[in-house]
């Protein structure tokens, strides 16, 4: 669940011709187990306190994850904190930025409460301070503190949340658009299905406005929101190609054992289950 900084495509332009410009670009197009091996090995050839080699545990955390080797990951990102501790410091905002990933990744085991902790202290803490990076850690946390309120059910409070954060961050951005899930999230959890189909459509138009480096942590999402929201208004034709949809992408993107691949899988299996 990465965010990018809100200067966009020229903070990866600058990554170009430094020890991370590889694993960063591997990463960007999809070829996660290349990133991650590039990554490592950047990580494993620098001096522990190395803000390269810090960035380069980041990168391979996430491309870990997006393998759907979460536990691992997230051992990464345990890694990748204290790097980061080391090379930026406790308070900078690149190292509470990773902590929100970090955090997030921990939904993906089932590990809801735990990231709801951990996103409440990072939206605290990206209160301080001033600044758009700020204000994109904010966003940030706020996402996956949406999505662990949606993943314990709780879906007024992250409804709430989301049109709260989407008022206070309304640029058309991949911020916008995780943000904006989380909304159609919460609205299928209340059995809002129209409501939540009219926000996966948004969400599908943003989608396909970002960047096409933008897009690869997102695939299949808008897919999935849409086919349960289908799903719940009986469509079950639209919500089984939907869903169908999700569930190849993210197989080809992620692999079997990503989180939203399983997710979309055990959505179709409930599909088949309701057709006569």
């Amino acid at each position: 669940m990465r965010f990018f900084r809100p200067r966009g495509r020229s903070d990866a332009e600058r990554m170009v011709g430094t020890p991370v410009g590889e694993a960063q670009a591997l990463y960007e197009a999809g070829r996660y187990a290349e990133a991650e091996a590039a990554s490592l090995a950047v990580a494993r050839s620098r001096p522990r306190d190395d803000e390269y080699a810090a960035v380069a545990l980041n990168f391979a955390a996430l491309a870990a994850g997006a393998q759907g080797r979460h536990a691992e990951s997230l051992a990464t990102y345990d890694e990748a904190l204290a790097a980061f501790s080391r090379a930026f410091g406790a308070d900078h905002w690149l190292t509470l930025k990773l902590r929100s990933d970090r955090a997030q990744q921990r939904i993906s085991l089932g590990q809801h409460a735990e990231c709801e902790a951990e996103c409440r202290a990072i939206v605290e803490a990206a209160s301080r301070g001033t600044g758009p990076e700020w204000s994109v850690l904010a966003a940030a946390a706020r996402n996956g503190l949406i999505f662990a309120l949606n993943a314990q059910g709780r879906h007024q409070e992250a409804e709430a949340l989301a049109r709260e954060s989407l008022a206070d961050y309304p640029e058309r951005n991949r911020a916008a658009l995780v943000l904006r899930l989380g909304l159609a999230r919460s609205l299928n959890g209340q059995a809002r299905h129209e409501e939540a189909l009219t926000e996966a459509r948004r969400s599908g138009k943003l989608y396909r406005s970002l960047p096409e480096h933008q897009r690869a942590p997102d695939v299949g999402a808008v897919e999935l929101v849409s086919a349960t929201a289908l799903l719940g208004l009986l469509r079950t034709p639209d919500a089984r190609r939907q869903a169908t949809a999700a569930h190849d992408a993210c197989l080809a993107s992620f692999g079997p054992d990503h989180r939203r691949t399983v997710e979309a899988r055990t959505l179709l299996e409930r599909i088949d289950d309701t057709r006569p």
